[in-house]
């Protein structure tokens, strides 16, 4: 059975690259502010995401409400989409119209 020296050599300059790069980064202010503002940025979006969640969830609650536990007759698909994109507004805008005769 050979030994294969060159995979050897191989992996000890990997590992030497590796090293280089971690002492590079290692003290380096920017990778920490970096890493800061990624954290930040994180948690901001995840803030907003779940507002918009929230908000869809509602409106396709409030249609569900007002198709079959009011019973007013309005276009599913049209009121369905609107509700779900704008939320609890969108519904309102759907019923105002149904309101001044426009569905």
């Amino acid at each position: 059975m050979a030994i294969d020296f060159t995979s050897m050599l191989l992996d000890e300059n990997i590992a030497g690259n590796a090293a280089n790069t971690a002492s590079n980064i290692l003290g380096n202010p920017f990778w920490l502010i970096a890493g800061i503002v990624l954290i930040v940025v994180t948690i901001l979006l995840l803030l907003f995401i779940k507002k918009i969640i929230i908000n869809s969830i509602l409106g396709l609650i409030l249609f569900l409400v007002v198709k079959f536990g009011l019973a007013v007759q309005l276009p599913t698909i049209p009121a369905l989409v609107v509700s779900i994109i704008f939320g609890p507004a969108g519904i309102g805008v759907m019923l105002l119209l149904k309101f001044f005769g426009l569905f």
